[in-house]
């Protein structure tokens, strides 16, 4: 079984935060046409810092993973958000692709931190200006980018939390879910409550339209300490999820039965957690549905069923992908330990694990 990364060191003298990434259980596409869709947070973790330096006039992005690094001068990140915001409402107008809308990597950070700046002041400026003081941003993650394991909203919802707190002025929960949600539109295109919701409420939930709540999982389930439950990254999708989203609209968004099938999928799923019944079934039938909406590299699809060969069940977690070999992080329902150990050994290329909930969402310090 491969190990799940350290993340490096972050400097002793440094602010920091954290926040989960997630994993949609069931619901994924449908959830965009009114079907339920649930997730856990998981127990991989996006920590980011703040270090100030003076003297300097800008802000120097370290993240690691994630890019090169950048340097934001401070006097221009009021006309950086802007602009930001004015490429997403040329792709809100068909002039811009989603993947057009961030310039670099580190954008989607900054321009978090000057969404905050735009309602409360930053530290050590006086009343009236709402740049951030002059400093080094940056992080690490365990997670792995664009792979539907919630890495965005992550990165995101540790931003604020460290934000909020070096201002000692901390929004709740419900807060912190509408400002991911906001600010991820620029990955994605539209924000996803699914994500925002693990990310920073932590645990186990359930999102159909406006709705969010918990589903009564009890806490000694299985699902909770990762007992035959797994995650398998099969390779970072060639399709991002804006355009995965896209495709499955023009050919499918209209088949009101199709997406009521996810439902019903997605509630007999939920209610064999509930009743800690086999899942089996409903996972199998999650994956034919997502197969027949064309989300499903054929690579990952034959993953599937050697795992249903081994008498378990598996589907994709995220957008998948509507073209190349990989469909991102894999959700493995095995109850047979060693039938899954066997069967990895035959993929020594794909990184896997145990799934392990994360219980909290985005919070301060470093990830206990």
């Amino acid at each position: 079984m491969s190990a799940e990364p350290v993340p490096a060191g972050l400097p002793e003298d440094a602010s920091r935060a954290h926040a989960p990434g997630k994993i949609i259980l069931s619901g994924e596409h449908a959830v965009v046409y009114g079907a339920p869709a649930l997730a856990v947070a998981v127990a991989i973790y996006t920590e980011v810092w703040f270090r100030p330096i003076h003297p300097s006039d800008g802000l120097k992005t370290v993240f690691e993973q994630v890019s090169q690094g950048a340097f934001y001068p401070l006097s221009r990140l009021g006309h950086f958000k802007q602009s930001l915001d004015r490429r997403f409402d040329s792709f809100l107008r068909g002039e811009l692709k989603v993947q057009q809308i961030l310039q670099r990597p580190d954008d989607l950070i900054v321009y978090t931190l000057m969404s905050l700046a735009q309602r409360l002041p930053m530290p050590g400026k006086s009343p009236g200006h709402c740049l951030p003081v002059p400093g080094q941003l940056g992080g690490t993650s365990a997670l792995p980018l664009g792979a539907g394991m919630g890495s965005s909203a992550s990165i995101i919802a540790a931003t604020m939390v460290l934000y909020e707190t070096l201002l000692d002025r901390l929004h709740s929960t419900e807060e912190r879910f509408e400002w991911v949600r906001f600010c991820e539109r620029l990955q994605h295109g539209k924000g996803g409550a699914i994500d925002a919701a693990a990310v920073t409420h932590g645990g186990a939930v359930r999102v159909q339209g406006d709705s969010r709540h918990a589903p009564a999982i009890a806490p000694g389930h299985g699902i909770w300490r990762g007992d035959g439950w797994y995650w398998v990254l099969h390779g970072k999708p060639d399709s991002s999820t804006g355009e995965c989203v896209a495709a499955v609209r023009e050919a499918h968004g209209d088949d009101q039965a199709l997406w009521q099938g996810f439902e019903a999928c997605t509630d007999a799923f939920q209610a064999a957690l509930e009743t800690d019944s086999s899942p089996l079934e409903s996972l199998r039938e999650n994956h034919r549905l997502l197969r027949r909406i064309g989300v499903v590299p054929e690579a990952a699809a034959r993953f599937v069923e050697e795992v249903e060969l081994a008498g378990g069940a598996a589907k994709i977690c995220g957008a998948g992908s509507i073209r190349g070999d990989h469909g991102g992080v894999i959700l493995v329902h095995q109850p047979d330990a060693p039938a899954m150990a066997r069967l990895m050994e035959g993929h020594p290329d794909l990184r896997w694990a145990p799934l392990h909930v994360a219980p909290a969402g985005a919070a301060f310090g470093a990830p206990q």
